[in-house]
């Protein structure tokens, strides 16, 4: 083997080492270049400030407008529909007569009876006619008796006439009576003919709301006819649940929104809150009143009801946005008073209110992240956006 095979392979060997501990160390300088730079990169984010005031816990519900009263008019004998004496949509007083039904078999009824009530008031009349006659016979027997005259078996004839003739008396009087509560419920069933809207409570004016037979239609007994309601005030009925039924209370105040008068607000007020839940919602029956003056809202329209279930006047507030969750609790990246740092710090989520929340921790300082927290960790250095504009600008 020659000099010069051997001395070749020792050369690369040499520069091959000389090249691996070049390369390690500018590696290892360009490592040290990137930790430094890392420190002193600084993370950019948005801030907003932590606020104090007022929060409320609103809830909307959905729900429909019912009247208040409501009195369906029907007959309490069938019959023919004469005569329609009001209309849909209009006004009704208490008492007044709204139908007519067909009468001339309930006239005949009654012209019966006061025909039957005439014969009885006769033979009362005949009877006691008799009875006086009867009277003077037995009177004129025993004058004649104490003379010797009559016999006591004609006495005991007259007495007996005169029992008699009392009895059909009485009989006759009976009968009278029976004629008279007969001609009595005559006319009753003839006023019945004469269909009025008799109800109770409630405000002496109502409107119809609904026509169930046209005139000439025939109805039966206790059928519905019209519907009359009430429409000042009107109640407003909606369902909840568990989750906020505790949070309501009678007296409570709430705002009506309906599309037949979009952006218009209708003050309410809880006047029921029912016992018991419906085994098959798991909800319970919520009624607020709404006064209805002009009675711009009708019953079976759609109704949106706002209440404020709870309300705090002094909270510290921020934007959901600024809530994060990490390791499973929920806080906020608070940013220190020089403004290049962020602190970590745990809170309790309170009231919300559209996009803002109730918060109650510890030193939560001024200002919180509200973008850019995934870039965070407690003690980060950051950049606030508008301060970094303000720079390059």
């Amino acid at each position: 083997m020659s000099r010069k095979s051997i001395v070749l392979p020792v050369v690369l060997v040499v520069v091959a080492g000389l090249g691996w501990l070049i390369a390690e160390r500018f590696l290892a300088e360009q490592r040290a270049d990137d930790a430094a730079s890392n420190e002193n990169r600084r993370a950019p984010v948005e801030v907003a400030d932590i606020q104090r005031g007022p929060i409320e816990l609103r809830r909307m519900f959905t729900g429909t407008l019912n009247a208040h009263a409501e009195f369906v008019v029907a007959p309490k004998i069938g019959g023919r529909v004469e005569d329609l004496l009001v209309d849909l949509g209009d006004t009704v007083e208490r008492g007044q007569v709204v139908a007519q039904l067909d009468d001339a078999e309930y006239v005949q009824a009654v012209r019966l009876a006061e025909a039957e009530l005439a014969v009885a008031e006769a033979n009362l009349a005949e009877a006691r006619s008799q009875l006086t006659l009867a009277e003077r016979e037995l009177q004129r027997l025993d004058r004649l008796r104490e003379r010797g005259v009559s016999s006591e078996s004609q006495l005991d004839l007259a007495r007996a006439d005169q029992s008699a003739k009392k009895a059909l008396v009485e009989v006759s009087k009976a009968q009278v009576m029976r004629a008279r509560a007969a001609l009595e419920t005559a006319r009753i069933r003839l006023g019945y003919t004469r269909v009025s809207a008799d109800w109770t409570g409630g405000s002496a004016q109502r409107l119809v709301g609904a026509r169930y037979l046209d005139e000439g239609e025939t109805v039966a007994a206790n059928a519905p006819l019209l519907q009359i309601v009430e429409l000042d005030p009107l109640t407003a009925v909606f369902f909840v649940t568990e989750r906020d039924y505790a949070l309501l209370q009678v007296g409570q105040r709430a705002e009506i929104r309906t599309d037949i008068w979009p952006g218009e607000v209708f003050p309410g007020e809880i006047v029921r809150i029912a016992p018991v839940f419906q085994s098959s919602t798991r909800q319970a029956r919520v009624e607020v009143r709404v006064a209805n003056p002009q009675r711009r809202l009708k019953p079976g329209i759609f109704a949106r009801i706002a209440l404020v279930l709870e309300r705090v006047a002094d909270a510290q507030i921020v934007p959901e946005q600024a809530l994060v969750t990490r390791d499973g609790n929920r806080g906020l990246f608070v940013v220190t008073e020089e403004g290049a740092a962020v602190v970590w710090r745990e809170v309790e989520v309170g009231i919300r209110q559209d996009d803002r929340v109730q918060v109650s921790g510890e030193a939560l300082g001024n200002r919180v992240v509200v973008l850019g927290q995934q870039l965070l960790r407690d003690g980060s250095q950051i950049v606030i956006a508008e301060a970094a504009e303000a720079v390059t600008q």
